[in-house]
């Protein structure tokens, strides 16, 4: 008898493996990011077609093998379909996927970069906040989630403002992260700490990026 898991999450990526088949990375409420093979999910009549791309939040049923999983059945809670008709938010959903990936890893306890990750691409549907201060919590908190959060320079003149938003980037449970507007001023001195962090924590080449900043 084959062996199941179901196991919640959100798919990384996904691509094309042989003629009719994919591999997609999905990462999971309790076993941290793991690689799985969906049979035939490029054919056009595949189950698998609408529930195997990026974004897709869904519960999904899994045949545990020796050395990889398989996909036996997904059912999709949220496609954010909004984020494939948004090309700019689709970019800083993708580049969310990228750091998301970078930082989590299998076996691992990554239920709080799976909450933000969340979070976070439903905050890029709500027009009532602005994609870059999306950016810039994400890019904070993420660091925050894996320790390695610097902190704003000590010698940079940040207004009262800008430490208050950092504090509460930094305390707050992922549920209240995008409760908050800010002024221009005072995004512009966030972004300039978000960079720093980046610079510092993960200078990494991500692939979306390079094109986010040609559209922001």
């Amino acid at each position: 008898m084959q062996d199941y898991v179901e196991l919640k999450g959100m798919i990384l990526k996904s691509e094309p493996i042989g003629d009719y088949d994919r591999r997609i990375v999905i990462l999971t409420d309790s076993r941290g990011k793991i690689s799985a093979f969906a049979r035939g999910a490029r054919k056009p009549n595949s189950r698998f077609v609408a529930g195997t791309n990026p974004f897709v939040f869904a519960e999904f049923k899994l045949y545990e093998g020796k050395n990889s999983y398989s996909l036996n059945d997904v059912q999709v809670v949220n496609y954010f379909d909004e984020l494939r008709t948004d090309y700019e938010a689709a970019y800083y959903g993708m580049y969310m996927l990228e750091i998301a990936d970078y930082y989590t890893r299998e076996n691992n306890d990554e239920k709080e970069m799976l909450k933000l990750l969340y979070q976070s691409l439903r905050a890029l549907m709500h027009p009532g906040i602005d994609n870059r201060l999306i950016r810039v919590i994400y890019e904070i908190k993420s660091t925050v989630i894996n320790g390695e959060f610097p902190g704003p320079r000590d010698n940079a003149a940040y207004k009262d403002a800008t430490l208050y938003a950092i504090d509460h980037i930094v305390g707050s449970d992922t549920s209240k992260l995008y409760t908050f507007t800010v002024k221009p001023e005072i995004l512009a001195q966030l972004e300039e700490i978000a960079s720093d962090t980046c610079r510092q924590t993960m200078n990494y080449p991500f692939k979306s990026l390079e094109i986010l900043n040609t559209l922001t």
